[in-house]
């Protein structure tokens, strides 16, 4: 069973029950957002310690490694 959501405007098919964090690896470069630098940043610890895998879910700032995708959520990242 998959689980359909939008990540950055695109549409995104994913297995249900996974963390979004999952869902941007499988979508393509596991990037999650940019540093003030601009450098890429992609989930680290897994476990919402490093908040590196902060994301805008659904409107909301989240750990993308604490959440559990659903259907026709959107994900947006920077």
């Amino acid at each position: 069973m998959h689980v359909n959501l939008h990540i950055n405007g695109q549409p995104v098919a994913v297995p249900a029950g996974c963390s979004v964090a999952a869902a941007l690896a499988i979508a393509g470069s596991g990037i999650s957002r940019t540093s003030v630098n601009g450098e890429a940043r992609a989930p680290l610890c897994g476990m919402g310690i490093c908040q590196e895998c902060r994301v805008s879910i659904n409107g909301v700032r989240g750990l993308a490694c604490q959440t559990t995708c659903s259907a026709d959520m959107r994900v947006e990242f920077t």
